[in-house]
């Protein structure tokens, strides 16, 4: 016996689904104001009046019919068995579109509450929602809640208690007396049935309910898997095969789509009010931001914007950070002398650890910055408008504009944004969003672009760090040019997605959000890059014969010089930076980490420690164009492990992982050669 009550969170993209988790358990996923965060279930629970709730969060679906692989897995969760009682987190502010799902649940006829959710955004525009007429027409409890304040949710969660074993109510209320009076329907299922379709529609529904009780006996919600096989539904087709041509001679699903709408604008009339007094403050916004020419150089701008503000807010904390590390780095310096430590202990702790983790933790501040901004971006609605912007380009390059938004969530980290192709419906089209995501500027080159650009490149830096996502977005791009003129295959390249209204960003999400990101950079910097740093220490302090006192003794000099000839022709053949590029495999952030341990400096992001590296790169020729050839091929070469191993999951087949580490670095390669070659001729 089941002792856990297993209730779905289910509902359109952007519902508010992720938020409403959230608030009753206390996870911190990721919410945002635009489609396509949730791309796989979580499961979180909570104890209420004695009885424990599994609740599970999943990817927002528009239907109950599967294209993507999220819809899928939403649909296939809800039909199993093991779900108690379905949450339908509707966007009342949106009711018109989030009620054809609705629909579709209370046909499915399993328990249903519907949670009339972002009720302060009906108030703010001046709207009603009768809700007392509302749970009458559909049969199901209604309730209003708001999860971004956390209003309405010990009422939904008493009437999830408290319905779990009721489907639904005895009788629908839709007061059709004059459509009862029409019909010749044998059934009066205005009575106990939520849409009731024209009569023809009917005796085909009955009919195969009949032939599904002969063929297959007892068979939950005979109505639900009717009207799927009319739709030719391929998996109830598959299932549950019927022989009767005469019934089921073509798929209806268009027609059952259009009754369903029919129906649902008879219940926006009666229970939706003012819904002339809607803001238009979003379309006017959209005049500009979604222009078919302004809307992209608005988006560079904003996006130029955040980089100013990552590059001065988060250098002026940064600075404090880098007095703090060095203060530590003194005081551990002088405890170890004092108490005569071992000169193998005092290189590991102070040339390996401190140099190492403490150069990754000084870019904390701007990591900080640029996710706090993207927050506010993705919660306020306007990353859906830059898919939008973009779905004329990505066409071109034979994608859809939705294959932009992996993308954009590659701005943050790789991992999330190769798992989130899951949206797009060709498996093919999933297949080349994966491979040029990993191209697009992560969170983990930031303090690369940082470092380098701060040091060469002086006022001009954050404009030389926000070209570099330029570029990777430009690279990702041509190459979905060249898979698709490759694959000679069709592509669905409609873009179907929701333009959600502008909203102010909720200030605890988007801080939540930033701080999640924090708390994963610190986690990395405990493990990944500890025990990167390490290793590093490890292979530049020893070789064949013990500790050596020159690095260039070292295991990591023999395999920086023998590598090193392979990048003369991007002018990176110095080889303390091609071990730091093998490093950072890894994880992007050790290159640095590997470059202040590689050249003997216990603090790189100080005045000193930066003039010394840029000191010992000019007496080897290094000069501006050799730095930005650099933070090029650090962008576009090999991904991270972590990345590699989500491409091996995502694609299901190890060829296509490999494959990504030999193809971008050849395309760093390639790249890089070419700038540097083209950048000498220019600079003669």
């Amino acid at each position: 016996m089941k002792n856990d009550v297993h209730v779905a969170f289910i509902g359109n993209p952007n519902c508010g689904k992720t938020t409403l988790f959230n608030a009753y358990t206390g996870a911190h996923l990721k919410v945002a104001n635009w489609p396509g965060v949730t791309v796989e279930k979580k499961e979180g629970a909570l104890k209420y009046h004695n009885n424990q709730y599994k609740l599970v969060d999943l990817p927002g679906i528009y239907s109950l019919t599967s294209y993507t692989m999220e819809e899928r897995l939403s649909r296939q969760y809800i039909l199993e068995d093991e779900v108690d009682i379905i949450v339908d987190v509707v966007d009342a502010s949106s009711l018109e579109r989030n009620l054809y799902l609705a629909l579709q649940l209370i046909e499915l006829g399993k328990p249903l509450i519907i949670a009339l959710n972002m009720m302060d955004v009906i108030e703010e525009r001046g709207m009603d929602i009768d809700l007392h007429r509302l749970p009458e027409m559909l049969g199901v409890p209604v309730i209003p809640v708001c999860a971004r304040r956390k209003k309405g949710l010990q009422i939904l969660l008493h009437a999830v208690a408290h319905h779990k074993n009721h489907p639904r109510k005895d009788s629908i209320e839709h007061q059709h007396e004059i459509k009862e009076q029409k019909s010749r329907h044998r059934h009066n299922h205005h009575k106990d049935t939520v849409v009731v379709y024209s009569d023809w529609l009917e005796d085909k529904i009955d009919a195969i309910e009949n032939a599904l009780w002969e063929k297959y006996g007892s068979i939950e919600n005979p109505r639900w898997h009717a009207l799927k096989l009319l739709a030719y539904d391929e998996e109830i087709m598959n299932k549950y095969p019927l022989e009767i041509p005469e019934i089921i001679d073509k798929s209806y699903e268009k027609e059952i789509i259009k009754q369903k709408y029919d129906f649902i604008e008879e219940i926006i009339e009666e229970v939706l009010f003012n819904k002339d007094k809607e803001s238009q403050s979003t379309d006017k916004i959209d005049t500009v931001l979604t222009h078919r020419y302004l809307g992209m150089p608005v988006f560079l701008a904003i996006m130029a914007f955040i980089f100013f503000l990552t590059f001065t807010i988060g250098d002026f904390f940064q600075e404090w950070i880098v007095q703090g590390i060095d203060i530590t780095a003194g005081v551990l310096q002088n405890l170890l002398t004092s108490i005569n430590v071992s000169p193998v202990i005092n290189s590991l702790l102070i040339d390996g650890i401190i140099a190492g983790v403490g150069s990754i933790l000084a870019f904390l501040p701007n990591i900080f910055i640029l996710f706090l901004a993207l927050a506010v971006l993705e919660d306020s609605g306007y990353m859906s408008r830059v898919a939008y912007v973009m779905d004329g380009l990505m066409g071109k390059v034979g994608l859809s504009g939705r294959a932009f938004i992996p993308l954009l969530l590659g701005f943050g980290c790789s991992v999330p944004a190769i798992m989130a192709s899951r949206a797009l419906e060709n498996p093919r089209d999933r297949l080349k969003t994966i491979l040029i995501t990993p191209f697009m500027s992560c969170s983990a080159r930031l303090p690369i672009y940082i470092l380098f650009s701060g040091m060469f490149f002086g006022d001009m830096a954050m404009y030389v760090a926000f070209s570099l996502y330029v570029v990777g977005i430009i690279v990702a791009i041509a190459l979905a040019l060249l898979f698709s003129r490759i694959d000679k295959s069709k592509s669905s390249n409609t873009l179907l997605i929701e333009l959600p209204e502008y909203k102010t960003p909720n200030v605890l999400s988007i801080f939540i959000y930033a701080w999640e990101k924090v708390k994963s950079y610190l986690s990395k910097a405990g493990t990944t890059i500890f025990v990167a740093s390490l290793l590093m220490w490890f292979i530049l302090h020893f070789n064949m014969n013990g500790m050596v006192t020159n690095i260039s003794d070292s295991f990591g000099a023999y395999i920086g010089k023998a590598a090193a000839p392979l990048l003369s022709l991007a002018g990176l053949d110095v080889w303390q930076l091609v071990v730091a590029l093998l490093s950072g495999i890894a994880a992007k952030e050790v290159v640095v980490s590997s470059v202040s341990i590689l050249y003997g400096v216990s603090d790189i992001n100080s005045v000193m420690g930066t003039s010394s590296v840029v000191k010992q790169l000019a007496n080897v020729g290094f000069t501006q164009l050799n730095a930005y050839v650099l933070m090029v091929f650090c962008l576009l070469y090999t991904p991270c492990i972590a990345s590699i191993v989500t491409i091996k999951k995502e694609t299901g087949k190890i060829r296509w992982a490999v494959f990504s580490v030999f193809f971008q670095l050849f395309v760093a390669w390639f790249i890089a050669v070419i700038l540097y070659q083209f950048g000498r001729l220019l600079l003669r």
